[in-house]
């Protein structure tokens, strides 16, 4: 299992072909308390890059991009009604979207934890 980032502060786990998305610690404590998730469509086609969901905060409403190419499959219904899981557990319980990845190798072009790290600092 590997996390990969991008500059937008969004994460990738990459679980087989399979990626989970959603927003990093620290994305989620620039935005602040997060108020509404706007959730993808299941079945949804993307392209990297691609604005995939939207994530509200008492400060902004924020973009989320595609970290790769693929089709998202699952969605974290539990967003709808508890929004602030982004802020309490980004990574496990506050995860966005799920995605089956069309090419592996723009896995390769995103950022590692000690990239990301540099950005953040």
């Amino acid at each position: 299992m590997t996390t990969k980032f991008t500059p937008d502060h969004e994460y990738i786990r990459v679980e087989g072909t399979t990626g989970v998305v959603g927003i990093t610690n620290y994305a989620q404590e620039q935005l602040g308390d997060i108020v509404f998730v706007e959730l993808p469509s299941v079945g949804k086609a993307l392209k990297k890059g691609d604005e995939a969901a939207v994530v509200e905060s008492v400060k902004a409403a924020s973009e989320i991009y595609a970290p790769v190419s693929g089709t998202v499959t699952e969605v974290n219904d539990a967003l709808s009604g508890e929004p602030g899981l982004i802020n309490t557990d980004p990574t496990a319980g506050g995860w966005i979207y799920k995605i089956a990845i069309s090419d592996a190798g723009e896995i390769d072009t995103l950022l590692d934890d000690a990239a990301y790290a540099e950005l953040t600092v």
